[in-house]
């Protein structure tokens, strides 16, 4: 029998009347200070501000924007804009300005709220002109037209609001791995559903612990932090900052975790920064001792008590998933999409096989069309992106289905395997077509890469830009390139004869978000790494080492 869909406010209301007094959000305020705020000061802070929204008089419906780092008022005035009848247009916490002026003025924002950030001073003058600021909690100084302090001044609405399953709850501007990011639509309805039967797959509940660090403003945080808590009366912790990271997970110490892959493979670099790679091996296959030492391992990382590790955005190498699984913990993949609210599959515990990611959520139709594009289709898809028909009709098929541009096969029980991005297959001067993915997933699992990225468009082969961990300098370079070359040869003889890598290249400093390598949700921009290095790759390739170290 299907479940009914239930949508996020009247949830909301109802763990507000049943558990007011029990913690919702924690907070730190630093030097090791935290703020827990109940269900009821949630709730009333985020209708006091829903009635100073009401005063403004601004048409229902009107867009909202919120800028902020995660903390425990973006949820709140995420709740307060949906209580005053508006729609809430999140944006990433660390965009230039002018991403903040293009957002700003494409989505039509009629007020920014601005919470916990960075460099607010670089970003403000992104605000159009005319367009009235609020300053939350924790935000840094400046001049605002108004605070947090004045919208705590109204009274409460006394009505509980239930907008339509049909009408606009949010903009989700993407995180753009290629050109400006689009604005996507979803209804209250599309998150409830996602949300409802997201929350059912893994059994959380009440007594269950997140902690929050992936941006907000992005489609996986959203539902498996806001909604997902919000559903099942989870308790949600905040990090405080990347330095006190550690600190904030041991606190929280999560029952459940969503990270990306470079996340689950900081921990592990983390790991062996104290313990070398070949001694934890050895630790790990002593019989009685080993599951002894992977519990440590993982009560020194703060993960002792995680029951569900889900990982998404890209695929994790094998060879992590295995490690995880020795140290007595298995990372589930996850797939979806902004454009699916981020619904789509997922691997169930004990189900896992690692290569593929799992089977499709709940009321999910899948289908791979003649050119191997993964599609799907369920009542999460958005409505279309925002002032952009021509992409939407692109984007969407007439029956409904979503293109995820991904390429994938399934196996006999509906388990899905990524092979490549179909956008991102290139073709190399001798006319064969090779997708970077999975050979980038293969050279990431060797220990000393951290980043790579596999190029070849007019090349006569394919070659792959590496990142090296911060371990790499400790060690002599002779050993380090010895090792490297019997990893490009053993992902060689993986690999068909036209997808053979010439060579490795090292290259210099980081990809990272703040130098725009790296989407905020730690994807790699392909289209600025090949901009960077560009002028290099033909000398590059006819260059005869197998490594290149970049000068």
């Amino acid at each position: 029998m299907p479940v009914a869909v239930r949508l996020p406010l009247p949830v909301f209301f109802e763990r507000e009347t049943r558990h007011p007094h029990k913690t919702f959000l924690v907070q730190p305020l630093g030097g090791g200070e935290v703020q827990r705020l109940t269900w009821a000061d949630a709730g009333q802070q985020a209708r006091r501000a829903a009635q100073w929204l009401r005063e403004r008089a601004l048409p229902p419906g009107s867009h909202i924007a919120l800028i902020s780092k995660n903390c425990a008022h973006w949820i709140i005035a995420d709740l307060a804009i949906w209580m005053a009848g508006h729609v809430s247009v999140p944006l990433y916490p660390n965009l230039t300005a002018d991403s903040v002026a293009h957002v700003l003025t494409h989505s039509e924002a009629a007020l920014v709220l601005v919470g916990k950030l960075d460099d607010w001073p670089a970003m403000a003058p992104g605000v159009p002109h005319g367009v009235p600021t609020i300053s939350l909690p924790l935000c840094p100084s400046g001049v605002f037209d108004f605070s947090w302090a004045d919208l705590q001044a109204c009274a409460s609405i006394e009505d509980d609001p239930t907008p339509d399953a049909t009408a606009l709850a949010t903009i989700i501007y993407t995180s753009g791995t290629t050109g400006l990011p689009k604005g996507v639509m979803h209804s209250f309805g599309a998150l409830g559903f996602a949300a409802t039967r997201g929350t059912q797959l893994f059994g959380l509940g009440e007594g269950d612990r997140l902690l929050s660090y992936l941006p907000l403003c992005h489609v996986a945080e959203r539902m498996f932090v806001e909604l997902a808590a919000i559903y099942t009366g989870q308790t949600v912790f905040f990090a405080e900052s990347l330095d006190t990271f550690l600190t904030d997970l041991r606190r929280a110490r999560p029952t459940a975790l969503f990270g990306v892959p470079r996340i689950w493979s900081k921990f592990q670099l983390g790991v062996y920064a104290k313990v070398p790679p070949r001694r934890l091996d050895r630790l790990l296959r002593l019989p009685f001792i080993g599951p002894r030492i992977g519990r440590k391992v993982l009560a020194g990382l703060g993960l002792d008590a995680l029951r569900i590790a889900l990982s998404g955005a890209a695929p994790v190498p094998e060879a992590l998933l295995h490690w995880y699984r020795r140290l007595g913990l298995d990372v589930l993949e996850v797939y979806g999409m902004t454009e699916s609210c981020g619904y789509s599959h997922v691997c169930r515990p004990g189900q896992q096989t690692i290569g593929w990611i799992g089977t499709p959520c709940p009321d999910v139709e899948v289908r791979i069309d003649p050119d191997g594009e993964v599609q799907v289709r369920s009542e999460a898809t958005m409505l279309g992106y925002f002032k952009d028909p021509d992409k939407t009709r692109e984007t969407l098929t007439a029956d409904g289905f979503l293109r995820t541009g991904d390429k994938g096969e399934q196996d006999a029980d509906g388990r899905l395997r990524l092979t490549g991005r179909l956008k991102e297959i290139f073709k190399t001067s001798k006319g064969k077509y090779v997708a970077p993915a999975p050979i980038e997933n293969r050279l990431a699992e060797h220990a000393r890469i951290e980043q790579v990225c596999v190029v070849g468009d007019g090349l006569a082969a394919p070659m792959g830009l590496c990142v090296l961990s911060q371990a790499a300098p400790s060690e002599a370079r002779a050993a380090l390139q010895g090792s490297l070359e019997r990893w490009l040869q053993q992902t060689n003889a993986t690999l068909d004869k036209h997808e053979r890598l010439s060579r490795l290249v090292v290259v210099n400093g980081v990809w990272g978000v703040e130098n725009g390598f790296l989407t905020p949700t730690l994807k790699i921009k392909r289209n600025v790494i090949e901009a960077t290095y560009g002028a290099h790759l033909h000398a590059w390739s006819e260059r005869t080492e197998a490594i290149v170290w970049q000068d």
